[in-house]
Order: structure tokens, then sequence, then C-alpha cells
């Protein structure tokens, strides 16, 4: 089994991807480790919050295998070389950019972002593992089927917005898994409460 084929399948197994982004370091690794122990062990650390790198070293370190850690927000062709010293498990682009090849050419699977049916061709044919369906919020599910009709085999992750209540509806439109950010992690990656985002976590984790 190749590392995307494992990928695919950790989506398709956890179905949430959470996405971490902060303006304080310390937080966002406590945010990590939290949503690890809360049993969210698919986690993305975006590069724009402040020392993402060290974050995701730092977090794979402290969890080991008790997680599957990526880099977000991922740009440009150093970027993904970065993210992969860093010990990125994935990389997850906002856009259909030159980070999406170089990662495939690392062999790291990526999450690439692609909201309109050209990108999601440029995605695939750049060596994306899936589509972030990004913004999804923009059409919401009914986008997503009206997708899936000309791309009934690609594997789609709705990130934007996503509420636990969206989610399941992403799911049984088709989506392979969700990405969420703020309405999981809330403020916790900026020094907001734990006890806050274990709340989250149990909630987004019973609906799903």
């Amino acid at each position: 089994m190749t590392e995307g084929e494992r990928f695919l399948e950790t989506l398709a197994e956890r179905r949430l991807l959470a996405i971490v982004r902060g303006a304080d370091p310390e937080a966002a690794l406590r945010a990590v480790t939290t949503l690890a122990e809360e049993g969210v062990d698919l986690v993305e650390v975006s590069l724009v919050t402040p020392g993402a790198l060290s974050v995701i070293a730092r977090a794979r370190r402290k969890l080991g295998d008790a997680a599957l850690l990526g880099a977000g927000t991922v740009l440009t062709a150093d970027d993904a070389r970065r993210a992969a010293d860093a010990g990125a498990a994935y990389l997850v682009t906002p856009a259909v950019s030159e980070a999406v090849a170089a990662g495939h050419a690392l062999g790291l699977p990526v999450l690439a972002g692609a909201l309109t049916p050209t990108e999601v061709v440029a995605a695939l044919a750049a060596g994306a593992t899936a589509v972030k369906l990004f913004p999804a919020s923009l059409g919401g599910v009914p986008y997503l089927r009206a997708l899936r009709d000309p791309f009934p085999a690609v594997p789609f992750v709705p990130v934007g917005g996503v509420s636990a209540e969206d989610a399941v509806a992403y799911l049984r439109a088709g989506a392979v898994a969700v990405g969420v950010g703020s309405p999981l992690v809330g403020d916790a990656a900026a020094g907001g409460s734990l006890d806050a985002l274990r709340s989250r976590a149990a909630a987004f984790r019973e609906a799903l």
C-alpha cells in the first residue's frame, strides 16, 4: 500500500481532519495534543501559525504514532520541503500551487485545495491524493453533490465553515472526510480554553 492509499484509508476511517491555526505556538501545540487525547488524531497545523514547523516536530516527538500530523497552508515547493523535514506526514494546500507537485515528488500525500471543476482536474494532474473543496461554505452540500456527478471517484474533503451538522451532511453527500478549523478548535490555538476544546471535540466525534 502506498502512502497515498494509506492516507485515503485514514481519511475514510477518521472522517475528521482538525485544522490548528493560531498566533501562539505553545497554545497550538497544546491544542494538537489535546485533540489527539480526545481521539481527533488526524491534525493539520497551518503554516500561518508562528513556529508551525516546530509545533509539528515537537508534536510528533510527543505523540509518536498516536496522531497523524500534517502541514497546512503549504504554498511553495520550499514550504513542502521544510514541512517534510519537520516530519509532516502529509501536506494540505489552499489552492493548486507548486506545492502540490513538490509534495508528490517528495512522496507525501497531498490534499490540494480546489473549488471549480477546472481546479479539480488541475489538482489531480499535479499529483494530489485528494481534493480539499475550499471554501466549501460557498456552495455547500448541493455544490459537492454537483461536483461528484462528473467526478464520482474523486475523494473530496470539504473545508471552510463546516459545523458538526454540516459535517454529517457532507459525508452523506459523498465526502470522504471533512476538514474543520474554527468550529472545532475555536480559540484554543491562541490560548483559549482546552476544556472547551475537549467539549467541541467530543461533540464532533459523536456527530460523526
